[in-house]
């Protein structure tokens, strides 16, 4: 991610980080590492793309930090008095078409964030790509930010409809490994969130580190 009072006019539209989405057999995964740029230098390294909307929906934020941060308030709050008003949850198709119309109504004016909307329903498990100017797209996985060449390269190699969700989550720190070898604005950490019919898990860095332990990733350093 990059911070938008140092970022140049030629970045308008770059988003440095490496986020993820997965949809496994029995859920929906979301990762990110855990960098922020300003420019060429690294702004701090233990920030925070991944948040809970509500007990059946994440999301992963790139982009500009202040814009991302408000859509992800704005989106909480909306799903949130949803769920008053109807005493149901929004499905994920929902939260993801609110959060396109919120980008799309402002194109003129724009918000530089792009998302990956994940959750679960009763229609099961679903993943959407919601790009700034508002455009939606569903699909099985996706890699948003400036690492998600490397990214993609990794979980489409790997990626099955019979994944289970602890096979997602390895697949997804493989590939955000893999972009930050190769991506200067990403690294310093992961996170990971599991979605599934029966809970909204994020993983511990306890969990995170065994795992990478598991599958021989150098774990990273400890924050300062």
């Amino acid at each position: 991610m990059q911070s938008s009072a140092t970022a140049a006019p030629e970045d308008r539209y770059r988003t440095g980080t490496t986020t993820i989405g997965i949809v496994a057999k029995d859920g929906v995964v979301l990762a990110t590492e855990r960098r922020v740029t300003a420019g060429n230098m690294i702004q701090n390294k233990t920030a925070q793309k991944l948040f809970k909307i509500d007990q059946n929906v994440g999301i992963t934020i790139a982009g500009y930090v202040g814009d991302a941060q408000v859509l992800t308030r704005y989106l909480r709050a909306e799903v949130s008095l949803y769920r008053l008003r109807r005493s149901a949850p929004l499905s994920t198709e929902g939260a993801a078409t609110l959060l396109a119309n919120i980008l799309s109504g402002n194109r003129y004016y724009p918000y530089l964030a792009w998302m990956i909307v994940g959750g679960v329903d009763a229609k099961g498990g679903h993943l959407f790509s919601v790009d700034p100017a508002g455009g939606c797209v569903e699909d099985r996985f996706v890699s948003v930010g400036s690492g998600s060449p490397f990214a993609y390269g990794i979980v489409e190699e790997g990626y099955s409809r019979d994944l289970a969700t602890g096979d997602a989550v390895d697949l997804a720190l493989r590939g955000i490994t893999a972009a930050m070898k190769r991506d200067s604005a990403s690294g310093d950490g992961y996170l990971a969130h599991v979605i599934t019919p029966k809970e909204y898990r994020e993983l511990s860095e306890d969990e995170i580190n065994k795992r990478l332990k598991t599958l021989k990733i150098p774990l990273p350093p400890p924050a300062p």
